[in-house]
């Protein structure tokens, strides 16, 4: 079974670790299936901190590695001069590999700024209704998916976005 990628931002630092938490609650409850959470909280002095959920990882999650690399490639890329480029520049051709495009990366590092989080989580199943409904009163933004353009659309309709 794949698993699907889902990206929320949230207007604060603490949001992000509350949704993943609730989560954790709804996994229990067989509501959702969680392969791996992380979540990424940029404080108000610009530095970016990650939250691996240990607790939520399947036998199909995603390595740090991988999660290492796609926030570095969100969050330090700017940082970095010129010399530093090429190496840059090799690490997201290796992205490539794993489907993520340039304009993933630039839309989630330009959406999580300071004093804000977010939650990057890998799903494998999830009855959308009842999780949406527990989901909703966090207010969270649905930045990216990499489910389908209908299916997006209604994920972020479920959630009052446009």
């Amino acid at each position: 079974m794949s698993s699907n990628m889902v990206v929320m931002t949230f207007s604060n630092e603490y949001t992000a670790e509350q949704v993943r938490d609730r989560l954790v609650e709804l996994q229990k409850a067989h509501l959702i299936m969680v392969d791996d959470a992380v979540v990424v909280v940029r404080s108000q002095d610009g530095k970016v901190k990650v939250k691996q959920a240990a607790n939520l990882a399947g036998a199909g999650a995603l390595s740090g590695a991988f999660w290492g690399m796609l926030i570095g490639l969100l969050f330090f890329v700017p940082f970095f001069g010129l010399a530093v480029g090429a190496a840059i520049g090799a690490v997201a051709g290796s992205m490539r590999d794993y489907g993520i495009d340039d304009t993933f990366i630039k839309e989630v590092g330009n959406a999580i700024q300071p004093g804000t989080s977010a939650l990057f989580v890998l799903v494998q199943q999830v009855t959308v209704d009842k999780v949406v409904e527990q989901l909703r009163p966090f207010g969270g933004k649905i930045v990216r998916t990499s489910l389908s353009a209908e299916n997006e659309a209604q994920l972020k309709d479920a959630f009052g976005q446009e």
